[in-house]
């Protein structure tokens, strides 16, 4: 059974519509009007052999604020949505991942229980038209909504650009891992019967 999601999220700030499949071969289609956003979303999709299409038209006359946290939600919520009743599911993934100086590590669980431990430090506020603090923006909400939690540890790095590639890069790998299928695994993998 193909695991995917679709999701058409309309507000006041954004109008998002998103499809992805868990199972894929990191295939993307992505346009939020923000040029970094889209190339690390390309990332998510090639590194997390995720088939991830987005798009989104967001108030940037405003900020980039609305279309990161709105993408992130719905991004999470197509998640949760594929993943189903995760039987058989691995439910864990880390990965290490550099990038030049960069070296970022990612640890999550696809428990239910949505939240992130952040451990960045970008020291140039602007990556192109990008703020830099949406990064952790971004993925707080990917996790509250998936029900991932995450951490995310810088281990090394300077140049912003190649620390937040690594976040996404590392991320992706983790997620890969987490929701990939083990024969083996019989049902829920939690010893309570639910996730």
């Amino acid at each position: 059974m193909a695991r995917t999601a679709s999701i058409e999220r309309n507000t006041t700030e954004t109008r998002i519509k998103i499809e992805l499949e868990l199972d894929g071969n990191g295939e993307s289609n992505i346009s939020t009007g923000i040029g970094f956003f889209d190339h690390m979303l390309t990332h998510l999709a090639k590194h997390g052999l995720l088939n991830l299409s987005v798009d989104c038209v967001g108030d940037l006359e405003v900020d980039s604020h609305h279309t990161v946290e709105d993408v992130g939600i719905a991004i999470g919520k197509c998640i949760s949505k594929a993943v189903g009743d995760k039987a058989g599911m691995v439910r864990y993934g880390s990965s290490v991942v550099p990038m030049d100086e960069a070296l970022v590590m990612t640890a999550l669980d696809i428990s239910g229980r949505g939240s992130l431990f952040y451990g960045l430090e970008l020291s140039k506020e602007m990556v192109g038209s990008f703020d830099s603090e949406l990064t952790s923006e971004f993925f707080k909400s990917v996790c509250a909504n998936a029900g991932i939690n995450c951490h995310i540890r810088q281990l090394d790095g300077g140049n912003a650009h190649h620390i937040i590639e690594a976040a996404f890069k590392s991320f992706a790998r983790a997620l890969r891992t987490a929701v990939s299928i083990d024969p083996k695994i019989q049902g829920i993998p939690s010893t309570k019967g639910t996730l």
